[in-house]
């Protein structure tokens, strides 16, 4: 969890940013020639790259996971269609399902990703979509067709005599872009699925990753994802719908039928054994409805019947039923300003100023007050702690004097953390297992150490469907403490 500065309250029940997907199969010509452009520099390229390592927690060090990966993206290389293109691959720290690829020819991958993956076909099909990207040169195509988008705005802004003409050819600009990057990610998809194939690799890998990713994304609650609609996800540019999937497997006949690939998903399963699963400690995790942040030594538990989710941006919150929710992040406040003052101070809008008061939360000088939405009505605690200002924003359809309570109560827990607690606080971890005689999935998923829907997950991190069983023998992968 890195938090920003300030975060608008528009990102506390907003809309879900997310691209949509085409309605019909896209049949793509050859695209065209993208117009010179001039190399990144070398400057440029390193603040990209250190703007990435930011966002997602740095790399994941793991000398056996990274041997699985270069061994994978070395045998994409040899079969693309651009032998000669140099790539660097970075395991980012981050539990985030998501990969991208610059122009220049840098790979990321998250490890939450690579824990998701079930064998190196699946995880090879995603490497080989993102070097797609960078065969293909999609970035430059895009930014100049985002040149154009940016011209047609600023002419209708300067020069169009009607407002509702400009609007429209406006929109119509907009959504050609959107389409267009959209068909960008189904053309990556075939020479994708192609270079994997040619590798070696089961072509089938990337229906069945997109399956196991689409079903991943169904266990993150709707309301949460709304609260944070910057998420970085994998989902937001690269939508697991039934009918990507079903292009993917239309891809992968052209080249065997299904069985006839390598997985070679026991050294997967080596790899990928014992690596850090959900959140490092180092950004604070979730457990059941507390929270710990070990490094900056706080904790807090959620009001009754809540689900927390730790993300880049806050950890968020979302009673069952979604009529309650929650944000907390941190901002940098003035050490002589008052927090009533600041509560005022317009960062939120609708506070009820008679509401606002100084009181004290587990020895810490904080300040609360209410405001009133459109939808929702908020109670807001602001607690100094350290030389930072941590936001509770606890968001009820109706808030009632029980509600306020129980939101009270909740931010009550807010303390620091003991030197022996978080020493004690580990990550969660994948572990490899043998199904022995009498295994279920049931029982499998009883030994999860996760609170949320372990037998879902369990499916999800070991690609089964509904109805899948285990047998005798399988390996399967938990999540241990």
């Amino acid at each position: 969890m890195a938090w920003p500065a300030v975060v608008a309250l528009a990102l506390m029940l907003g809309g879900c940013i997310a691209t949509a997907t085409p309605d019909r199969k896209v049949t793509l010509a050859e695209p065209p020639k993208p117009a010179a452009q001039p190399a990144p520099t070398v400057s440029s390229l390193a603040r990209e790259h250190q703007r990435i390592l930011s966002a997602y927690n740095g790399i994941y060090e793991d000398q056996r996971l990274d041997g699985l990966i270069r061994e994978t993206v070395e045998k994409l290389v040899a079969a693309s269609e651009r032998p000669d293109q140099r790539y660097r691959i970075t395991v980012l720290n981050s539990p985030a399902i998501n990969a991208f690829a610059l122009p220049s020819g840098e790979l990321y991958v998250t490890r939450g990703l690579i824990a998701l993956a079930n064998d190196a076909s699946e995880i090879a099909s995603v490497l080989a979509h993102e070097m797609a990207h960078v065969v293909a040169q999609h970035a430059t195509i895009r930014e100049d067709r985002a040149r154009q988008v940016a011209l047609v705005s600023r002419v209708f802004d300067n020069f169009g005599s009607d407002p509702e003409m400009s609007a429209m050819a406006l929109a119509k600009s907009k959504i050609t872009l959107a389409s267009f990057s959209r068909a960008q990610e189904f053309e990556a998809d075939g020479i994708g699925v192609g270079i994997a194939a040619r590798a070696g690799f089961d072509p089938y890998g990337a229906a069945r990753f997109l399956t196991s990713m689409g079903r991943n994304s169904d266990l993150r609650p709707t309301t949460n994802a709304q609260m944070d609609p910057r998420s970085p996800d994998f989902l937001s540019s690269h939508p697991a719908t039934p009918e990507r999937i079903q292009n993917a497997q239309v891809n992968a006949r052209q080249f065997s039928a299904p069985g006839n690939g390598g997985r070679n998903r026991d050294a997967y399963l080596a790899g990928v054994d014992g690596m850090i699963y959900g959140e490092d400690p180092s950004e604070g995790m979730v457990r059941g409805r507390r929270f710990l942040h070990p490094r900056l030594s706080f904790t807090f538990m959620a009001p009754d019947g809540f689900t927390l989710e730790n993300t880049a941006q806050a950890v968020l919150g979302i009673k069952e039923g979604g009529s309650q929710a929650l944000r907390l992040d941190v901002v940098r406040v003035p050490q002589d300003q008052p927090l009533t003052e600041y509560l005022t101070s317009g960062w939120i809008e609708g506070i009820e100023s008679a509401s606002v008061e100084n009181v004290g939360i587990s020895g810490f000088v904080a300040a609360t007050a209410t405001a009133k939405g459109a939808q929702w009505n908020f109670r807001l605690f602001a607690v100094r702690f350290e030389n930072d200002v941590y936001r509770f924003i606890f968001a009820a359809k109706r808030l009632t004097p029980d509600v306020d309570r129980g939101f009270r109560g909740a931010v009550g827990t807010f303390r620091r953390m003991s030197q022996a607690e978080s020493q004690s606080s580990k990550p969660h971890r994948l572990k490899v297992i043998t199904v022995a005689e009498g295994d279920t999935v049931e029982r499998l998923a009883s030994r999860m150490a996760i609170h949320d829907r372990p037998l879902e997950r369990f499916r999800v991190i070991n690609g089964l469907g509904p109805s899948d069983r285990v047998n005798a023998g399988d390996s399967v992968k938990i999540v241990v403490e």
